[in-house]
Formats: C-alpha cells, structure tokens, sequence
C-alpha cells in the first residue's frame, strides 16, 4: 500500500470506551477488534507539497482529521479522504511558521524494497503534510495522539538498531527544547541535509533563540572589580 492514499470512506474503527468494553467480554480474537480512534478534530484543512493531482484544493479546504491507532485520516467535506500510513511519517512537529499554527509532518513515499536495496541513498522520495486545525488550542491534542499512534508502528530497522537514540518526533511547543540534528559527533550533514535543515529551522518555531541576549560588557568589568576587591591580601 502506497503511503498516502486517496479514500473515499471512513475504515471501521471503534472509541477506547467500546475498546475497553470489547477487551474486557474476551472475545474469540483479539485481531477481530477494529482499531481505536484516539482523537477526531473537525474544522481542518491540509496541505500537500507535492500536491497530489486527484486531491484538489477544494478538497483539502475543511474537513475533519482521524487519528486511528493504524491510520490516520483526513476526511474532506467534498466526500474524499487522505490515508496515511503512520510508518511514512518521519518526522512530525507543531510549527508556527507564518503565524498560523499547524502540524507539520514529513512523509518518506520511497518504496520500501528500493530502501532496503540501497541504505545508503541520501535522496528519497518526500512530500510534506500540513494540517492546520481551525482553533489553535487543538494542536497538542492532535499532536498527542499522533505521536502516540506513531509509536505502534515503529520503524523495522531502528527496532534492529537498539543504540540509535535519534528521536525523529520533535515537539516544537513553547516549553520544549528540541534538537533539529541528532547526529554523532564529527558527523556532516551533505549538501541535501543542509537544504533540509535549514528548510525545517525555517518553518519550526524555536522560543529559546528570541530569548538569548549578549552579556553587556560593562557588567563584567563590575564583576572582575568586585571579585579584585574581595580577594584576600598577602604580605610579602
């Protein structure tokens, strides 16, 4: 299955409330329960960059968002929907760029059998997902549960790789610091990282830069007199 697809119906899915309810009557199998939807907002629109010719302008206008423990969906008021496959999203951030607060995301569409035959391309296939919830007090909530569901379904190859520390889900929120490269030391990022980087630094609020000011010089001078003035003499 392609990593975004163009659906034209909601997948079954049930609340944690009847999820809870279903576990707990022992059912004949576990497998049979539909996943769990863990947070719907409505009033969203999306963004596609690259667009994708069969979902129109029209179609990412407004709509409602579905984030389902294995898919998440973004339903159109026009009848179509967007299908993401939570293992395509490499990175997910809350962003403020140009001041409208969104959720943006970045979907890796390389074939899988191309990126276990070559590991160690640099370029792959990429498309950006920008959902912008009508109220902005929405986009911790979604960011949650996006990262909750994310976590279910975890790359097979950093499941292989138990000293890779990299944490590829960032939380650009006001109180949470957060690191744009988690390379090792002594690692360069190529002149195709580089575009990125700075493209997500770009659009990536960052608080902590805004509020670091130099140290005013005079203040140093006073604090050398002070430690001078306090110091114990000695006699010759």
């Amino acid at each position: 299955m392609a990593p975004v697809v163009v659906v034209d119906s909601l997948p079954t899915f049930v609340s944690p409330d009847v999820h809870r309810e279903m576990v707990a009557s022992t059912p004949a199998s576990f497998n049979d329960i539909p996943p769990v939807l863990r947070h719907k907002e409505e009033n969203v629109s999306v963004k596609l960059d690259p667009p994708l010719p069969e979902f129109t302008a029209d179609d990412c206008a407004n709509g409602s968002l579905y984030v389902i423990e294995n898919l998440l969906i973004f339903m159109s008021s026009t009848g179509k929907g967007l299908q993401v496959e939570y293992r395509s999203i490499t990175l997910h951030a809350i962003s403020r760029a140009e001041n409208v607060p969104s959720i943006y995301c970045q979907l890796d569409e390389s074939p899988a059998d191309a990126a276990a035959a070559n590991e160690d391309a640099e370029i792959s296939d990429m498309r950006e997902l920008i959902i912008i919830p009508k109220a902005a007090e929405s986009l911790e909530p979604i960011f949650e549960a996006l990262s909750y569901c994310a976590s279910l379904h975890p790359d097979p190859m950093d499941e292989n790789d138990m000293d890779d520390d990299d944490d590829a889900f960032i939380d650009a929120d006001e109180n949470s610091p957060f690191e744009t490269f988690n390379g090792t030391d002594g690692e360069e990022l190529s002149e195709v990282g580089r575009a990125a980087l700075a493209h997500l630094e770009s659009i990536i609020y960052d608080p902590f830069e805004a509020k670091e000011s130099p140290v005013d010089a005079e203040q140093l001078d006073d604090a050398d007199e002070k430690k001078s003035d306090g110091a114990p003499q000695t006699k010759e």
